[in-house]
């Protein structure tokens, strides 16, 4: 919800380039987190929402 947030912001703002470019960096931090935890020997759900919850926990560091 915070992504689609700062999305719909960035878009208008600046335009749907960077919107999609945002809309990358979020796939990408969720794809690699979940390759880690699967790496580690957790279940899929687990990764699923691990992966989520480590994108959020760092996007929103810097707030």
């Amino acid at each position: 919800m915070v992504w689609a947030v700062v999305a719909y912001v960035v878009y208008f703002v600046y335009g749907p380039v960077v919107a999609v470019v945002l809309g990358g960096l979020f796939a990408v931090s969720f794809l690699v987190g979940f390759g880690l935890r699967r790496r580690a020997g957790h279940s899929g759900r687990c990764s699923i929402s691990g992966a989520v919850g480590g994108v959020l926990d760092k996007s929103m560091a810097g707030f």
